[in-house]
């Protein structure tokens, strides 16, 4: 690292309240990190934005810092710092994607445990989403989701970040897949393999879903309120599996009498860090076959839109809105 980027201010974008990305700021006075024990220090390359960071500024994703904090939880970059204690640590200069708190800004910490390498030849942007959209995509299709050829596989939010990367894994896996997706996003998702792609928002979504597959064996949830009602109504009773990982239209209720007695159906929730936290051994397998997958072409360099870190909250609206599509990132160097 250059000594004049050592002592120049660091850029990061702070979230400022719980009042959405509307009080997502700018700074230029972030203080210099020191990574902990079993953390990497890395100059991040990349940041990846997603849902997750819209719910975060609104302070309800989980047990989220308390405001003012920077924003962001996935990039890739490089090492540039060891902290103490970690197994096998890869040496400075090299080149990882990851997730830990803080990554919209030129400097982050990340939990060495966590990371992997970034491909030879791809950029620090075309990594992103490897441990985050696709490890949770692959995550609810396999362990999770216990997907077999031949299963329907309903994946709901195809256009976004874990969506094309959940369309791409089932096709591969040997699924018929139906997806949901606004209309003007429809023409990208079935570029990437889906069999049927209808509007999330029809109001005879259940009706259609039915009508073309006779019932689903697999549902990838992460709309909530706008899409659980028919997710529950096509699944095909006592087989049937749904994996929840989002709510981005609003949380809904399930009963244990709904369970029972109208929709005999898997539940299953599914939190990717969490995940890697509680069972290690499976996050490790995630991994494993993330870099497999790699090397068989199934998995291709992302391809981002990368934005100047400064219109991130602009980017973080749109995503709140809906009118995005793909995977987005910021560059906090420019």
């Amino acid at each position: 690292m250059e000594v004049d980027e050592q002592q120049q201010a660091a850029r990061a974008l702070v979230q400022r309240s719980r009042r959405g990305p509307k009080d997502l700021t700018l700074t230029t006075d972030r203080r210099r990190l020191t990574p902990g024990v079993g953390e990497y220090l890395i100059r991040v390359g990349a940041a990846g934005v997603n849902f997750a960071d819209v719910m975060q500024s609104y302070g309800t994703y989980g047990e989220g810092p308390e405001a003012p904090y920077v924003a962001g939880f996935e990039a890739a970059g490089e090492i540039v710092g060891l902290g103490p204690d970690i197994a096998s640590p890869l040496p400075l200069g090299a080149r990882v994607v990851g997730t830990g708190p803080g990554a919209f800004a030129q400097h982050m910490t990340m939990p060495a445990a966590g990371v992997l390498t970034v491909p030879s030849g791809w950029s620090d942007a075309e990594a992103l989403g490897l441990v985050l959209n696709w490890a949770t995509a692959l995550a609810a299709l396999k362990p999770l989701g216990e997907i077999t050829a031949g299963d329907v596989v309903l994946v709901h939010a195809a256009a976004g970040g874990v969506g094309q990367a959940a369309v791409r894994l089932a096709r591969h896996y040997g699924a018929r897949v139906i997806a949901t997706a606004s209309p003007g996003k429809h023409a990208t998702v079935t570029a990437l393999g889906a069999d049927e792609v209808l509007d999330s928002r029809r109001p005879d979504l259940a009706e259609e879903i039915s009508r073309l597959t006779g019932g689903v064996d697999l549902v990838l949830e992460s709309v909530g309120r706008t899409t659980f009602k028919a997710s529950l109504s096509v699944t095909k009773p006592f087989t049937g599996r749904i994996v929840v990982f989002g709510a981005a239209s609003g949380d809904v209720s399930l009963s244990t009498r709904d369970l029972v007695f109208t929709h005999q159906v898997h539940v299953k929730g599914l939190h990717i860090g969490a995940l890697a936290a509680a069972a290690p051994s499976v996050y490790r397998w995630l991994l494993a076959e993330i870099e497999a997958l790699i090397a068989q072409g199934v998995y291709p360099p992302g391809d981002p839109h990368v934005h100047p870190l400064a219109e991130g909250p602009a980017v973080l609206r749109r995503l709140e809105a809906g009118r995005t599509c793909g995977k987005h990132a910021l560059d906090p160097w420019r």
